[in-house]
């Protein structure tokens, strides 16, 4: 796992699992929110959004969250692990207004710290419809990679609490493995 998608409706916890995950498999993490979004707002123009997804696709390693459909293609090319958090809508809902409660007037540590939290009609409408707009092409994308590459869908917050813990035990093992091997990883 040296390139990690981390895709999903908003308010199902990707850039929060990112962060997790950056911290057990020791890999940059890219918010795209972080990046999209200039002062105020601002969507990046696409020619530079398209630099951008090609320069961070063309490392060696990273973990990459966010959606931003036209440059998906690029991310799923490139990425090893593709991580679909696939939530219930009522879950997502829920978690766009409590992030917007917590953030009030304040701008998400995942954001650019000029874009203080908001919570528009549009966006409610938008995660309201992302199983009806998104889910399905989602699913067809990740069906043609499966066989290139390993796809996990995360429906549950069972599953993902289960998914972060499976990888903690595992870079155990692993530190375990190296330090009775003498720091030599067989």
């Amino acid at each position: 796992m040296k390139r990690i998608l981390v895709i999903g409706s908003g308010g199902t916890g990707k850039s929060t699992l990112s962060g997790k995950l950056g911290t057990i498999v020791e890999l940059p993490v890219v918010h795209l929110d972080s990046y999209f979004w200039k002062a105020n707002w601002v969507p990046t123009p696409n020619e530079e959004w398209d630099q951008r997804i090609e320069q961070w696709t063309n490392e060696d390693r990273w973990i990459i969250d966010g959606n931003y459909s036209r440059t998906m293609d690029a991310r799923i090319k490139r990425a090893d692990v593709i991580i679909f958090l696939d939530l219930p809508r009522l879950l997502c809902m829920y978690r766009i207004i409590k992030r917007r409660v917590i953030y009030h007037k304040k701008s998400r540590p995942d954001m650019n710290g000029e874009c203080a939290e908001k919570l528009d009609w549009e966006f409610i409408k938008w995660v309201w419809n992302y199983r009806k707009r998104s889910r399905m092409n989602t699913l067809r994308k990740l069906d043609q990679a499966k066989d290139h590459q390993q796809v996990i869908i995360l429906r549950t917050r069972k599953q993902v609490a289960e998914f972060v813990q499976s990888l903690v035990s595992s870079q155990r093992m692993e530190e375990y493995d190296r330090a009775r091997n003498g720091g030599n990883h067989p």
